[in-house]
């Protein structure tokens, strides 16, 4: 754990410095607390901004501070995706012997890790620090939740309504402290001073966590390619694709980026995508639409985050249709000279041909290679063949299969993966887990290990290497 003696005596860092102490001595009061405290507490915590009413008020409220995504999208996410979190949790073990391996006489325990550092991002400010606070808390940690400065307010008062619900509850206010004037430097402080990092938000403030010198869970660039091949329903894939690409006008790195469409499918597809909303752009329209969403030609301009499509067309200076839900842009290329194949974060997504799954392949590793690694890629299909190649022949930790991905890969009522908002990469991405990051990942633990009944034997020589290796090698 951090130590006071290893902090820059800076008014920052001071301030810093009185906050951890707080949360750390809030942790210290739940460090022996039962199975039945901390699943009573997460309950409460979750139920203060998600009961009916004020799930309603955070997603009004979350929408005209940060002024990005739409009502509609916050009002899931705070009312439905931190119910579903809670529920994915709720039975798990996380206090005392939390695993036993009978056949290797191992048994293993849950320790809290103390403070958690969490960051928490402009485009999802309204359920990522409930669903980081009950994670914390349920092993028995406590947790410092570090705002985008454009989600101050928003963040404060979810923190200070599951603070009120904690000490209803008989737990220490402090197991929640918002950071409530954030700033680059304060965060990067509580960095350096917190036990362990929980990073979502821009890779800048991502490699920040991993060089702060505290152990870091950090997430990896989000740019989900999708492909619908040749046995898919096509009625299904178009109205998936239409709910992930417009959920919360995109503000999800999950939406989909690029859309691979296999030779066979591709004319009757595409006008199956029409016909749910998405725009094709071209020509002129394309030049102004990327002038749009890439400043200098290389960041992602925040005017247009999260935007609707009509919002992004008049910005660029482009007519769009009435009913126009999302942009599609035809695109042959991958890498940064083809920035549409990069991620958006815009109602905006890539169209790429494909003559075959392997093709698609092909394609989906040429675009995450540019950007996107590691993080999840899909597959609209009903053929068990196409989605292994698919799975076996691309660097990603998450593949979905016939879902909705932004709305799928962090874990929903129709799928077993775990419910979260920090989806790690794995090497690919530069990420120490592939994991959804959960509770599981935010406690420590202890293996106990008795000996065997009967001890292992070491074979022979001949059934241990085999007789080719033996005399292969020797």
């Amino acid at each position: 754990m951090a130590t006071a003696e290893l902090i820059a005596e800076t008014p920052v860092a001071a301030e810093v410095a009185a906050i951890v102490a707080r949360s750390r001595a809030a942790q210290a009061q739940i460090e022996n607390a039962t199975q039945e405290q901390v699943d009573t507490w997460i309950r409460g915590m979750v139920y203060a901004v998600c009961k009916p009413g004020m799930d309603e008020e955070i997603a009004r409220e979350t929408v005209e501070e940060t002024q990005l995504g739409n009502y509609e999208g916050k009002f899931k996410k705070i009312s439905v995706k931190t119910r579903a979190t809670l529920y994915d949790i709720i039975d798990d073990k996380s206090v005392g012997i939390i695993e036993e391996d009978a056949a290797r006489n191992i048994v293993k325990l849950a320790k809290p890790v103390g403070v958690i550092g969490a960051l928490s991002p402009s485009t999802n400010p309204e359920a990522t620090p409930v669903i980081k606070a009950i994670s914390a808390v349920k092993g028995r940690n406590s947790i410092i939740v570090c705002p985008h400065p454009r989600a101050k307010l928003i963040n404060a008062k979810i923190c200070n309504l599951m603070r009120d619900a904690l000490v209803k509850m008989g737990a220490p206010a402090d197991l929640v402290i918002p950071i409530e004037v954030p700033s680059v430097e304060k965060t990067n402080e509580v960095m350096k001073q917190c036990d362990r990092i929980l990073a979502t938000g821009g890779t800048p403030m991502v490699k920040a966590a991993y060089s702060s010198g505290t152990p870091a869970l950090g997430v990896g660039v989000g740019n989900a390619v999708i492909t619908v091949d040749d046995t898919a329903d096509l009625d299904d894939a178009a109205t998936k694709i239409l709910l992930s690409k417009t959920l919360d006008y995109a503000a999800s790195c999950s939406s989909d980026n690029s859309v691979v469409l296999l030779d066979a499918i591709y004319d009757a597809m595409l006008e199956k995508l029409k016909g749910k909303g998405g725009f094709v752009i071209e020509g002129e329209n394309k030049t102004k639409l990327q002038n749009a969403i890439w400043e200098d030609g290389e960041h992602i301009n925040a005017k247009v985050v999260a935007q609707s499509a009509q919002f992004i067309a008049d910005y660029a200076g482009f007519e769009i249709p009435e009913n126009t839900a999302f942009f599609i842009v035809p695109e042959t290329g991958y890498g940064p000279d083809y920035k549409f194949s990069g991620e958006k974060m815009t109602v905006t997504m890539a169209l790429y041909r494909a003559k075959d799954i392997e093709d698609a392949i092909r394609l989906t590793n040429a675009i995450q290679g540019y950007q996107g690694q590691g993080h999840s890629c899909g597959i609209y299909s009903t053929s068990d063949e196409n989605i292994m190649k698919l799975a076996a022949g691309t660097k990603t930790s998450r593949v979905m299969v016939n879902q909705p991905q932004s709305a799928s890969n962090s874990g929903n009522l129709w799928n077993g993966m775990r419910q979260t908002f920090s989806l790690g990469c794995g090497s690919w991405g530069g990420n120490g887990t592939n994991n959804n990051v959960t509770w599981r990942d935010l406690i420590n633990e202890t293996w106990v290990s008795k000996p065997l009944a009967q001890n292992k034997v070491i074979p022979s020589d001949a059934e241990l290497f085999g007789k080719d290796i033996i005399e292969l090698v020797g």
